[in-house]
């Protein structure tokens, strides 16, 4: 039996709509090209950040991204997670009143003296919808542990919950041990697990972010505003994230902008300055939106090719992807895209289900692979009958003998 080559079973197709790039600015400066000119990342005065493409998921810069680092008051985004899948998961409910305990008493917690609070009182009914904005705006202490209280029933809890999901995201640098954020030992996180649970945020609890771009929150007749500046910034359209700071920890920011159809996610630790920690994630930020663009070449359920099948009910299978494949690109690269597909097998033979595995898409620009996605099935082949069977069988002996 004659062995097809690799050759047979390559396919290419060539379209202006596909493309997709490699985001390490390092590939970008050591293969320069005319019509892909991207300067390096700016300089950055922090002790670790990254940028990332929501939609792809690609890193487009960072520094010490993976560095274990005190999260400060980043804790609460995974404060808030925690709080949006209980709500998502009917669990509990924006308008539900919570009794603050004596534990979220600031006045009661000489760990709290000095920090950012809601200002709550022992004894106050407060619905979820306003600790959620005691937490998310306004940074409160003492709302991220009524929050705690009544979700899981402790801050211990709570605290087990918020590291269920660390796992569940398999964040790889990140451990909490309170519901705050404050300094504790064996607690810490990164710069890209950070932006991985932004990134969860705005993708599995849209309601719970939502509130992330609100100002600001009064709350028994005190004002605050959030404490993140780029959302004043006219000329970037930031509707999150959150902002922190110890002492240990310095100055922290994780920011998320889009224009158009894309969506970037910076996190910035260890910054040097209250307002410095914005000004660096703007730098990121803007040069991101200015060298990239994201595009979605392929779209889930849409045929990008198809392939004889053998032994089964039919003769023909759709292939395709499972989910949108997003890809961040050079801005400006969208005529020169290019995409092939290798199958794992030079032949398909029934039964397939849908959504199998069998090959891969490949994404080139200037004649290199730059990004891969699975290819799958779209339509689920059964077996044939019998004799349908045997026919196959009789012309794949052919096939296999005369080519």
């Amino acid at each position: 039996m004659n062995t097809l080559k690799p050759s047979r079973f390559l396919k290419r197709l060539t379209a202006g709509s596909l493309i997709a790039f490699s985001l390490s600015h390092v590939a970008f400066a050591d293969d320069i090209n005319l019509k892909t000119m991207i300067p390096g990342v700016p300089d950055i005065d922090a002790e670790a950040y990254i940028l990332i493409d929501y939609n792809s998921g690609k890193v487009l810069a960072e520094k010490n991204a993976d560095a274990r680092r005190d999260p400060a008051s980043l804790t609460k985004m995974m404060t808030s997670y925690v709080i949006g899948q209980a709500v998502k998961a009917g669990k509990i409910h924006q308008d539900d009143v919570v009794t603050v305990g004596k534990d979220a008493w600031a006045t009661g917690n000489p760990v709290f003296k000095g920090s950012s609070l809601m200002f709550l009182k022992p004894g106050d009914r407060v619905p979820v919808s306003q600790l959620t904005r005691g937490i998310v705006l306004q940074s409160g202490n003492d709302a991220c542990v009524a929050m705690a209280d009544y979700v899981a029933g402790s801050q211990d809890a709570f605290v087990g919950l918020m590291n269920n999901y660390v796992k569940a995201l398999g964040l790889q640098n990140t451990h909490f041990q309170t519901v705050h954020g404050l300094d504790a030992e064996g607690q810490y996180s990164s710069a890209r697990d950070m932006a991985l649970i932004g990134q969860a945020l705005i993708r599995d609890v849209p309601d719970e972010y939502s509130v992330y771009k609100e100002k600001e929150f009064t709350f028994n007749n005190i004002r605050q505003t959030n404490r993140n500046g780029l959302l004043w910034d006219t000329s970037l359209n930031v509707d999150g994230i959150k902002t922190g700071h110890t002492a240990s920890a310095g100055y922290n920011i994780v920011s998320s902008a889009t224009e158009g159809q894309m969506r970037l996610i910076s996190a910035v630790l260890g910054g040097r300055t209250f307002k410095g920690r914005e000004v660096e994630s703007k730098k990121l930020l803007t040069w991101g939106f200015r060298f990239f663009e994201t595009v979605a070449p392929l779209k889930a359920g849409k045929e990008f090719a198809s392939e004889p099948v053998w032994f089964g009910n039919s003769d023909r299978v759709q292939l395709g992807v499972e989910k949108d494949a997003y890809l961040t690109i050079p801005r400006g690269r969208m005529k020169d895209l290019k995409a092939s597909y290798v199958l794992n097998n030079s032949e398909l033979h029934a039964p397939l289900q849908k959504n199998q595995v069998v090959g891969s898409i490949n994404f080139q620009l200037d004649g290199k692979t730059v990004e891969q996605r699975p290819l799958v099935v779209l339509n689920e082949v059964q077996e044939g009958g019998f004799f349908s069977r045997i026919i196959d069988y009789i012309k794949l002996m052919f096939h296999h003998w005369f080519g």
